[in-house]
């Protein structure tokens, strides 16, 4: 099949997992940064917990809105991270279009993506990027455009 652009070099990454038992109250912080509570799966004594019930996410801070003992089995797996990536492509984001708002399709021509960097991230000298603007780093982050790499803010 031929490719417009670069041939995509399929990777995968190990499902990313955060065993939080022993932990108390209600504000746990995660070790990932997630956008919203559908990216995680909580569970508490093997029992999964739903997004925006029993639980809120902003960035690395979980809210349960039940309080958690130290003898819960309580654990989070990161949906995100055990994602198929290709080189040179992807990023967080979602498009919207005719079809709503999706993760791809056709008929999907806006590509909406967070305002701030929260990662540190390094655009090599052999790759090309495209933010839309403003771009706001956040603190402690760093942004690295390798010489010859290229970064368009547009």
């Amino acid at each position: 099949m031929a490719y417009l652009g670069l041939s995509p070099a399929v990777q995968t990454t190990a499902m990313a997992y955060q065993d939080l038992t022993g932990g108390t109250g209600t504000s746990f912080t995660l070790d990932h940064p997630v956008g919203n509570a559908a990216e995680i799966e909580v569970f508490v004594n093997n029992v999964r917990q739903e997004p925006t019930v029993a639980y809120t996410v902003s960035g690395t801070s979980l809210s349960m809105t039940g309080s958690i003992v130290a003898t819960d089995d309580f654990y989070v797996n990161f949906q995100g991270k055990a994602l198929v990536t290709s080189t040179g492509g992807g990023g967080g984001g979602t498009f919207k279009g005719e079809n709503g708002e999706i993760n791809a399709g056709g008929g999907d021509i806006f590509r909406v993506h967070q305002q701030q960097l929260d990662t540190d991230t390094t655009i090599d000298a052999d790759e090309n990027a495209l933010a839309a603007g403003p771009l706001t780093i956040a603190t402690g982050v760093t942004l690295t455009v390798t010489s010859g790499g290229n970064l368009v803010i547009a």
